[in-house]
C-alpha cells in the first residue's frame, strides 16, 4: 500500500504483544451436550494453565468445578478425554492426584477412584457412563508396582463412591475409546500393541456388558495394516468406525456378526486426526469433518467461516463443535439447519484484518525427488512494510509429533512474528497428517533425516522465489520439532539461528527414559533396536553438535516427563564445549509444553530478543535479555 511506512523487519510496533498471547486467552478443546445443556472445558493460561469445566444453560454460563480445580488426565502423558457428562452429572479427573470424581452443579466433588499407594499412580481417561448411571467405563493406566512401564486396561468404576473398580479388558499394551451401546449390553473399544502407534495399526474389539462386568470379548476389525479410530454406536444399535485401510481415514459401518466393513462416508481426505490425545470426535450422525490442505469444513456443504473444526457432536436437531479460523481463536458453536450460533465466543482481539490474512498453501520439491507441503505466512501489518530492496527474515516452524500437522487456524504465536516483519513457513514435512496414510508413512525409517531436509527445502524454496532473505533464515520447533530443528542446523548450512524447545537430543537415551506411549515409537520412525544402534547414533542431534555453526536458544520445562531436561542440558553443554553461542532457559513447574502465562510470555519474548541479537535489530518491545553462554564464559549480550 502506498501509505505504508518502510521499517526494518523486527522493529515494527505490533499490537500482538507476548502478553496478548495469554491475556484473556482460553483454550477450548472439548464440548459435550447433555440434554439442552452444553458443557465444555476451558484451559486458562492466566490461572497457572489449569482447566475448568463450564456449563451453558439457556444463555447462562457457570463454572461447575471448584475454584482451583484442574481437569486434566496424564494417561499417555498427553491426556485428553479427562471428563464426561451425563444426566446433569459430570465425571472428571483432577490433575494433582489423577483420581476420578463426580460432581453435580452447585455441589461438592465426590471421589470415585481409590487412593493409589504412590501419588498419581492410578490414572483414568476417555470414559462413558452406563445407561443406568451406575458405572463409568474408561481407560485406566497403572504406574508403580516395580513395573518397567505402566499397564493399561479398560475398567468400570462405580459411580456411587464405593471405590469399586472392575476390569473390563486387559492384556493389550494400549486402549482407547470404550463406547457403550444405547441399551448398555455391549461395549466396544480400540486397542493396539507395541511397537505400533495408534495411527499405525489398531484393532476394534467388542464385549458383552452386564453392569460393570464384561464377557465374551472378541476382535471385530483390524487387519494389521489399518488404524481404526472413533467407534460410535447409533441409537438403533448400529456401529460405525473410522479406518484408513484405503489410504484415507474414512467412515465405515461395522457388521457386528462378521466384522466386515462397508463404506459409509468420506473420500480422498481424512476425517479424523492422529490419536495423540483422547476425546476427539470428528463425526456425528450423518455429518463429518472434511480436512483439506487449507483447513476443515463440514460435509453438510453449508458455508461456514471456520478452517478448524473439532469435538463434533450431535445435540438433538443441532450440531455442536469447537471451531476456529485464521482470524479467530477457538469458540463453541451450535449449528441448527443453516443457522450458526456461537455459545462461547473467542476473545475479542480487536485486530485489524490486515494482521490476519490467510496463509498460502505451498507445495515444494525436496530430497529423494519428493515433494512436501507447508503454509506460508507473509509479513502482515496495515501500517508497515520492509524498506525497498529488503526481503523479510523467515522463521521456519516445525510441528511436533512428528506425526502431526501445521494448525489450520489462528495461531497468535505466528502472527506475533508476521506483525513484526517476519515471514513464517509452517512445514508439513513428509510424514505429516492430513495427506493420507501413504504420505504419513513416508516418515517410517526416515525421521531425523527427511524432516530436516524438508525444513531446509521449504526455506530454500521461499528464498528462491524471492519471498524472504536467504541470509536471515531462522528455524524453531518443539518436541520432535526441536529435534528436527537441531538436525537442520547441523546438516544444512542455511540458518542464521535456531530455537529448540524441549527437543530430543539423544535418541538412544530416549529408548530408556521415554514414557510408555512413545517408548517404541522410534522403532518405526528410525529402526528396530538394538539392530539399528548405528542408525540411532547417526540420527541423534547430540552427535552432530560439531556441525552446528549458528547460535542456538534452548527452552525447556523442568518437569517434562516426555523429553526430560537432560536432553536440553546435553545440547547446551555440547554447544558450550564447542564455543558456540547458546542461551538456555528452564521453566520451573512446566511439563511438555508451556501452560503458565508468565512462562509463555517469557519464552516468546526471549526468542524475539535472541533473533534480534543474532540479526542485529533492536525490537521495540521491552524485553529482559537472554544470558548467552559461550565456552566457559557467560554474560548478557
Amino acid at each position: 500500500m502506498a501509505d505504508m511506512q518502510p521499517l526494518p523487519a523486527g522493529t515494527w510496533p505490533s499490537p500482538i504483544s507476548a502478553a496478548s498471547l495469554v491475556g484473556g486467552a482460553v483454550g477450548i478443546s472439548e464440548v459435550v451436550p447433555d440434554g439442552d445443556d452444553v458443557w465444555w472445558a476451558e484451559q486458562r493460561p492466566e490461572e497457572q494453565g489449569r482447566t475448568a469445566l463450564v456449563r451453558w444453560r439457556a444463555g447462562d454460563t457457570v463454572e461447575v468445578t471448584p475454584p482451583g480445580a484442574n481437569v486434566r488426565t496424564s494417561v499417555h502423558e498427553y491426556g485428553g478425554g479427562a471428563w464426561w457428562v451425563a444426566d446433569g452429572v459430570a465425571y472428571y479427573v483432577e490433575f494433582d492426584d489423577q483420581r476420578l470424581r463426580r460432581i453435580v452443579p452447585g455441589g461438592e466433588p465426590v471421589l470415585l477412584s481409590p487412593e493409589p499407594e504412590q501419588p498419581r499412580a492410578l490414572r483414568y481417561a476417555d470414559g462413558r457412563v452406563t445407561p443406568d448411571g451406575a458405572w463409568f467405563v474408561c481407560v485406566h493406566e497403572r504406574h508403580g508396582d516395580d513395573r518397567r512401564e505402566a499397564s493399561n486396561s479398560i475398567v468400570a468404576v462405580a459411580t456411587n463412591g464405593s471405590m469399586e473398580v472392575l476390569t473390563v479388558a486387559s492384556g493389550a499394551d494400549f486402549y482407547a475409546s470404550p463406547r457403550i451401546s444405547a441399551d448398555g449390553r455391549r461395549v466396544v473399544w480400540v486397542q493396539w500393541m507395541h511397537p505400533n502407534m495408534p495411527w499405525d495399526s489398531t484393532e476394534l474389539w467388542i464385549a458383552d456388558l452386564d453392569g460393570g462386568r464384561a464377557s465374551n470379548a472378541r476382535r471385530l476389525v483390524g487387519d494389521g495394516d489399518e488404524a481404526l479410530q472413533q467407534p460410535e454406536w447409533g441409537a438403533d444399535g448400529s456401529l460405525t468406525v473410522v479406518t484408513d485401510r484405503t489410504d484415507w481415514w474414512n467412515l465405515y459401518a461395522v457388521d457386528l456378526d462378521t466384522g466386515s466393513l462397508s463404506h459409509r462416508a468420506g473420500g480422498e481426505y481424512d476425517i479424523v486426526e492422529p490419536h495423540w490425545e483422547f476425546g476427539g470426535s470428528r463425526y456425528a450422525d450423518g455429518v463429518h469433518v472434511v480436512s483439506g490442505p487449507t483447513g476443515d469444513r463440514l460435509s453438510t456443504g453449508i458455508e461456514l467461516p471456520f478452517t478448524s473444526i473439532g469435538s463434533l457432536r450431535q445435540a438433538g436437531d443441532s450440531l455442536l463443535f469447537v471451531a476456529a479460523s485464521y482470524a479467530r481463536e477457538s469458540e463453541v458453536v451450535r449449528l441448527t439447519d443453516d443457522r450458526c450460533e456461537v455459545l462461547r465466543p473467542a476473545r475479542d482481539l480487536r485486530l485489524d484484518a490486515a494482521f490476519t490474512p490467510p496463509p498460502e498453501f505451498i507445495t515444494f520439491p525436496t530430497t529423494d525427488d519428493a515433494i512436501a507441503h507447508a503454509l506460508f505466512y507473509a509479513p502482515a501489518h496495515p501500517d508497515f512494510d520492509v524498506p525497498e530492496g529488503e526481503r523479510p527474515p523467515l522463521v521456519v516452524f516445525i510441528h511436533g509429533g512428528p506425526t502431526s500437522a501445521a494448525m489450520r487456524s489462528l495461531r497468535l504465536s505466528v502472527r506475533f512474528w508476521t506483525s513484526r516483519g517476519f515471514a513464517v513457513v509452517d512445514v508439513d514435512y513428509r510424514g505429516s497428517t492430513g495427506y493420507g496414510r501413504r504420505y504419513r508413512n513416508l516418515l517410517r525409517g526416515n525421521w531425523c533425516r527427511t524432516d530436516a531436509d524438508d525444513a531446509a527445502a521449504a526455506a530454500s524454496h521461499l528464498a528462491g522465489r524471492g519471498d524472504v532473505d536467504r541470509d536471515r533464515l531462522l528455524i524453531r520447533g518443539g518436541s520432535a520439532g526441536g529435534t528436527t530443528t537441531l538436525l537442520a542446523l547441523a546438516h544444512h548450512d542455511l540458518f542464521a539461528a535456531g530455537t529448540n524447545l524441549f527437543g530430543v537430543a539423544d535418541l538412544v537415551a530416549l529408548l530408556s527414559d521415554d514414557h510408555k506411549f512413545e517408548s517404541q515409537y522410534s522403532v518405526s520412525l528410525i529402526a528396530p533396536w538394538p539392530e539399528g544402534a548405528d542408525v540411532y547414533a547417526d540420527r541423534s542431534p547430540i552427535n552432530h553438535v560439531d556441525s552446528i555453526s549458528s547460535p542456538l536458544l534452548v527452552l525447556q520445562g523442568a518437569e517434562d516427563p516426555v523429553v526430560p531436561p537432560a536432553h536440553s542440558e546435553q545440547i547446551v553443554a555440547a554447544m558450550r564445549a564447542n564455543d558456540l553461542p547458546v542461551g538456555y532457559i528452564e521453566f520451573a513447574g512446566e511439563g511438555h509444553g508451556f501452560r503458565q502465562a508468565e512462562n509463555i510470555v517469557r519464552s516468546i519474548e526471549a526468542e524475539l530478543w535472541f533473533y534480534g541479537w543474532v540479526l542485529g535489530f533492536e525490537p521495540v518491545d521491552e524485553i529482559e535479555p537472554v544470558e548467552i553462554l559461550e565456552g566457559t564464559a557467560s554474560g548478557s549480550r
